[in-house]
């Protein structure tokens, strides 16, 4: 069995805030009630397993979204080899591991103990006595806020060595943890046993990879020179005449997805927590005024002279409150976004149909994460001399707060917070009855009221005002795709068959 999770994003706490403990307590139980399904044979027989890979598909320790680095000169864009940054790096990580150490604790203990699963009796049943411990392997593949620990070298080494025996990781220290499958061999038999081909998908996000994991991309930039100092300023600046609510709704900067629409929602959160126009007004002066910083830093600029389409004036015109759109602000930069990718949907699929492993069919799955949006898109079904061969596109999710913009009236820049857990398991052969994969999606919802707000502007006008609480009648007519019956009055020929 193959379980794939991703996007954990666990911080040091100097910026945002890490998922429960209890989440990952929930992990393990569900593990063991996964390997106990996946013991089930086809035919109705039982059979414990005897492995579980559990795969860690990038984003686990957020290296980037921290505080730490404001503190001094270096920057994740300097040279990888400087012992500076790795000094920063290494010191992040350290805080990260001991932060969340009571979550990754069940990570060791399942490394350590395994998932006990009772032993098969003569009948093919689950029967008494000793339980029979299945190995579990915990595998880690970096992503795009987690790229150092892809950096060669013996002193990343060293590091790599604290991370694994803080995740019981069976991954090997002593090499860069892989970007890409094919850079791990046992990483490539796992996926291939269970027809899985998995990355984390930042190589399709031209604001977070470059062509090259071993360094930086705007993305860090972003995050970084705007975000966290966006934060830090505000703070200092208004920190005594921001309202609380405020103050904690900026907290929440970087759960946004998609990133870009920040602006959007920082409008959005001042015009229901901040009743004094000219607070509301300086917030976003100082945004504009580090957006313009940002967009004149070194590291952006150059990427302005060899990217081909004017990524920075669209950064303008995404980012600055100056330049906004006066309609479909957000419709616009979440547009802007998929172009750039070269698509023409939101959704990562698109990028599923090009793998090399769904077009020779050598992989049933195609598994992606970085967007922290679980989606699982049917992509192909082939049969042949009897043999049947459905394909799919998941995504593997997030482990943390996502704040998505609402649909009824996307101008009013209005949010809704949901904290977000999910995981995906694979099965090989007779595993599960047979049964290919299964997924699951948690969302447990913020509650709205657990800050005093008020909208200070006048909102939507009700679609519903000035109707009756309830409907006395129901119009009784054809449903919108009835199709008349003909002038004969015969049934139509469309309904036939």
């Amino acid at each position: 069995m193959l379980v794939i999770i991703s996007d954990l994003h666990l911080t040091d706490g100097t910026s945002g805030t890490s998922i429960s403990p209890g989440a990952f307590q929930l992990m393990a139980e569900r593990l063991a009630d996964l390997a106990l399904s996946a013991s089930r044979r086809r035919g109705g027989n039982y059979s414990p397993i005897d492995r579980i890979d559990l795969v860690l598909l990038g984003d686990v320790l957020d290296v980037i979204r921290s505080t730490q680095w404001l503190e001094n000169q270096v920057r994740p864009w300097d040279d990888a080899k400087s012992p500076g940054l790795f000094e920063v790096v290494s010191r992040i990580t350290g805080e990260i591991l001991g932060k969340n150490d009571q979550a990754l604790s069940e990570f060791r203990r399942l490394a350590q103990e395994g998932i006990s699963l009772p032993p098969a009796s003569r009948d093919g049943r689950p029967a008494h006595g000793e339980a029979h411990p299945v190995p579990v392997r915990i595998h880690y593949m970096v992503g795009n806020h987690d790229w150092f620990y892809h950096l060669p070298g013996e002193q990343y080494n060293r590091l790599r060595g604290q991370i694994a025996t803080h995740l019981g990781l069976a991954t090997y220290a002593d090499a860069p943890f892989p970007h890409e499958i094919w850079e791990s061999n046992e990483l490539v038999q796992v996926m291939r046993r269970h027809k899985v081909f998995a990355r984390h998908g930042d190589i399709y996000d031209p604001f977070n990879y470059e062509g090259d994991r071993d360094a930086s991309s705007l993305g860090d930039v972003i995050v970084l020179e705007l975000l966290s100092r966006f934060g830090v300023q505000v703070e200092r600046q208004l920190g005594d005449e921001l309202p609380s609510t405020a103050l904690a709704g900026l907290r929440e900067i970087d759960n946004i997805r998609p990133l870009l629409l920040i602006p959007v929602w920082i409008d959005g959160l001042l015009e229901r927590s901040c009743p004094q126009p000219s607070i509301r007004k300086e917030v976003k002066r100082i945004w504009d005024e580090l957006a313009d910083e940002f967009l004149e830093h070194p590291f952006v600029r150059q990427r302005d002279t060899w990217c081909p389409v004017d990524i920075v004036d669209g950064l303008q015109k995404a980012l600055k409150f100056s330049r906004r759109l006066s309609v479909g602000w957000a419709s616009w930069i979440a547009q802007w976004i998929t172009e750039l990718r070269g698509a023409s949907h939101s959704s990562y699929f698109q990028h599923a149909l090009a793998e090399q492993d769904f077009r020779n069919r050598r992989a049933k799955h195609i598994v992606y994460g970085h967007t922290h949006h679980a989606e699982v898109v049917p992509l192909d079904a082939s049969y042949a001399d009897g043999f049947v061969l459905h394909q799919a596109y998941f995504n593997s999710g997030t482990w943390r707060r996502v704040h998505h913009q609402t649909q009824f009236d996307p101008g009013e820049h209005e949010f809704i917070a949901a904290d977000t857990m999910t995981y995906l398991a694979f099965f090989k052969d007779d595993e599960r009855s047979g049964r290919p994969y299964e997924t699951w999606t948690g969302s447990l919802g913020v509650n709205p009221y657990m800050n005093n707000s008020y909208r200070v502007d006048a909102g939507t006008q009700s679609h519903a005002q000035g109707q009756p609480i309830s409907t006395p009648t129901v119009p009784v007519r054809s449903p919108h795709f009835a199709v008349p019956l003909a002038p004969s009055n015969l049934p139509n020929p469309a309904f036939n068959g």
